[in-house]
């Protein structure tokens, strides 16, 4: 599914916007008189190999790329490593609000960011970072429903239908603990960031009624597990059913009645970064259109940059999978942070769920 590299003009023009400022100070106070490296901490299957490859052709910085499966994991890494030990992140919503309050970003140098005027409208001056101090946004989505239509009988049309007796041992869901609990919330009527002790309760009591339906927890690629047949139905980011109905037809993809759960990625450099300069400009190439269209084709999320959905065209803007309709959003709920002690509920709830 990887496109063909950039045409030799535009690679020109994009590298000549990416040196742009090089010769000034970082955040950590080094300078980039070299092209030197930037490491990036993202999400699992998430950046194509050949835009990193790219990037490091036309800049000469060298990428060093590692992974995560959830914005918890992304946390738990950035505290128990020194400060400075990456420069790229990729947090959602929810996280980039909670690191920003830990003092755990640097705020972004927009001036260097030549291509920040291609992201759409919607995606400008979001609640968890007015004015875009801290972030851009990257891609985001939805928890969608899987469903392989060919070895499921049920009618599935909402989350609730998942915890069906006859969806036993036959799910993949996504290990993520604020999706699986929000899903279950969803259903029952309350909203993803529920707080109330005895609501929470009644929460827990039906979640662990999706235990038995949970055949393989997944949130790196879920669609292998659709794909080759050994989970039916089950929860997952919506480009993975996207890929997984490109394998196979009788795979569809379902925005569950009760409003899904929404998500939206976002590049920022972390607090400390050893390569702030390199950073800003790992950030702009992303930014590009003919980039971002390239990460699309291979990774297709909800893509916030207007320029490059303008590009993909219909392809791309009709298919329901790759850009989930606007009543799926507006009937949608991000999740938030939540207080400790209501942490510490979700945290018990999830415990039991998976042991």
């Amino acid at each position: 599914m990887k496109k063909n590299m950039i045409c030799m003009a535009m690679a020109a023009a994009m590298t000549a916007g990416l040196l742009t400022g090089c010769g000034g100070s970082t955040a950590s106070g080094s300078t980039a008189s070299d092209a030197g490296e930037v490491n990036v901490f993202i999400w699992t299957e998430y950046l194509p190999d050949s835009v990193v490859k790219e990037f490091e052709e036309k800049t000469g910085i060298k990428v060093n790329l590692s992974t995560y499966s959830s914005n918890e994991d992304l946390l738990a890494k950035l505290k128990s490593e020194s400060e400075g030990t990456y420069d790229v992140i990729v947090p959602s919503d929810y996280m980039v609000e909670q690191l920003i309050g830990q003092d755990m970003l640097e705020k972004l140098d927009k001036e260097k960011l030549t291509n920040f005027d291609n992201l759409g409208e919607a995606y400008l001056n979001p609640s968890y970072d007015p004015g875009n101090e801290y972030t851009v946004a990257y891609q985001g989505g939805v928890a969608a429903i899987a469903v392989n239509t060919a070895k499921v009988d049920l009618e599935i049309t909402t989350y609730d239908d998942l915890f069906a007796p006859e969806l036993a041992n036959s799910l993949v869901m996504l290990d993520d603990f604020r999706a699986i609990i929000g899903i279950t919330e969803r259903s029952m009527g309350y909203s993803m960031n529920e707080t109330d002790p005895d609501i929470l309760s009644k929460v827990q009591d039906k979640l662990l009624t999706l235990k038995p339906n949970i055949k393989l927890y997944d949130s790196d690629s879920p669609k292998s597990a659709m794909i080759s047949g050994d989970c039916v139905a089950g929860v997952m980011w919506s480009a993975e059913v996207a890929l997984a109905m490109e394998e196979n037809p009788d795979i569809q993809i379902v925005y569950p009645k009760e409003g899904a759960y929404l998500f939206m990625d976002n590049l920022a450099i972390a607090k400390g970064a050893k390569n702030y300069d390199n950073a800003l400009k790992f950030i702009d190439f992303i930014l590009d259109a003919e980039v971002s269209t390239e990460i699309s084709a291979e990774f297709p999320y909800l893509n916030p940059n207007a320029a490059a959905v303008e590009a993909m065209g219909e392809e791309y803007s009709a298919n329901p999978a790759k850009n989930p309709p606007a009543d799926v959003f507006s009937a949608g709920e991000y999740i938030s942070n939540l207080d400790v002690d209501t942490l510490a509920i979700y945290d018990e709830m999830w415990t039991k769920l998976k042991e």
